[in-house]
């Protein structure tokens, strides 16, 4: 059998603690006590790393933009769409634009600036906001959405929706960029990088159009919306199930016309997209700029539709600048723009919203008024024919 291993001596009894230490010991084994202590002891460490290191989010730029310019009406559809996820290091936007006020904006507060504040505690105030739309009296609803009107007293869209200018007498340099509304990131792009003076044209069939135009004019740039028209090449070349086309009956144009045009507001006119074919035609122009008068619209064109009137606000571009997509060839393009103002007192370009054109045009902008031009939106050059 198994012999028990012999037990060690008792040891001497230990003397009772101080009573201090008793009761930190009786603290310890708390368990309340000791997770309130755990919870002191992580903010402690936190603040200390805050302390050393600084705000993490110190170095991004933060931009508020102010509650005053929203209307008291529900977020225009589209507007998630047209506040994209931001690039690495591009400023926060921060979700204050959309959320409305409960307490109604006195009239007079609408119309404030956004307010960029830099890493280095420096504000810098944006451009000011062209008025958001829709502008009261300047539509009316319709089945597919609301249609320009001209308001009882005369005001029309082709003049409440232009970006306001005023000559200072020196050549005038205008540009179009468009194709905006399909991509978001050169959507955004165009919008935040070019100078407000620059005119933007999106596609009808965008989503979330609205919100992209809203932020289009939020950052000053006034808007145009694309028309797709037939090609020479149709139908191996389809713009979309909208197209006007050349031979249609006068009442199919309008038809179609009126939903692109009930996809939005805030455009002060329509720009062709495409259109070889269609601007060939009387009838489909005559239907068209038929349209545009009763409507209060202005029309601009790439240059295919440079001999048209049609008793409209009317300007066409003189040349395209990014037939040839690269930095050297645009460059050229911008330089024979300024020529051509130079020459004939102003000129008009036309562009595609590619990365290259988008940052060259940018670049551009920077010194073309110490060149002695002035930068002008596309509406500052229309004229009535």
């Amino acid at each position: 059998m198994f012999s028990k291993k012999p037990l060690n001596p008792a040891a001497p009894a230990a003397p009772p603690p101080p009573r201090g230490a008793a009761m930190a010991r009786a603290a310890l084994t708390n368990p309340y006590l000791a997770a309130s202590g755990a919870a002191f002891l992580f903010l402690a460490t936190i603040l200390t790393l805050i302390a050393v290191a600084g705000d993490p989010k110190a170095g991004a730029p933060e931009v508020r933009i102010s509650l005053a310019r929203l209307s008291s009406a529900a977020a225009p559809p589209g507007w998630r769409e047209a506040l994209a996820p931001e690039q690495p290091g591009a400023p926060a936007v921060t979700e204050e634009l959309f959320q409305l006020s409960a307490t109604p904006i006195p009239q007079a507060a609408i119309g404030g600036q956004a307010v960029i504040t830099l890493p280095d505690g420096r504000t810098q105030h944006s451009v000011q906001p062209l008025p958001r739309a829709p502008i009261a009296g300047l539509s009316a609803p319709s089945p597919g959405g609301p249609l320009p009107v001209i308001a009882p007293d005369g005001r029309n869209s082709a003049q409440a929706y232009a970006r306001p200018f005023t000559s200072n007498g020196k050549p005038k340099v205008a540009l179009v960029i468009g194709g905006l509304g399909l991509n978001a990131k050169a959507t955004r792009d165009a919008i935040e990088q070019l100078p407000p003076e620059v005119t933007l044209s999106f596609v009808p069939y965008s989503e979330g159009l609205q919100g992209w135009i809203d932020l289009a004019r939020e950052h000053g740039h006034e808007v145009l919306l694309e028309t797709p028209m037939e090609p020479q090449d149709y139908p191996d070349n389809d713009p979309g199930p909208y197209t006007l086309m050349a031979g249609a009956q006068p009442g199919e144009t309008v038809r179609k016309l009126e939903w692109l045009l009930s996809r939005a507001t805030g455009y002060f006119g329509l720009t062709n997209y495409l259109g070889s074919r269609f601007v060939t035609s009387d009838t489909a122009m005559a239907a068209f700029s038929g349209a545009l008068r009763a409507r209060g619209l202005a029309f601009i064109d790439d240059g295919s539709a440079s001999r048209r009137g049609g008793g409209v606000p009317r300007a066409s571009a003189d040349r395209i600048i990014d037939d040839q997509l690269s930095s050297e060839a645009i460059d050229q393009q911008l330089l024979a723009l300024e020529a051509g103002a130079l020459e004939h007192g102003q000129a008009l370009g036309s562009g595609f919203a590619y990365p290259v054109t988008i940052g060259q045009v940018a670049r551009w902008a920077q010194d073309v008024e110490q060149r002695g031009y002035q930068l002008a939106p596309a509406s500052a050059l229309t004229a009535r024919r």
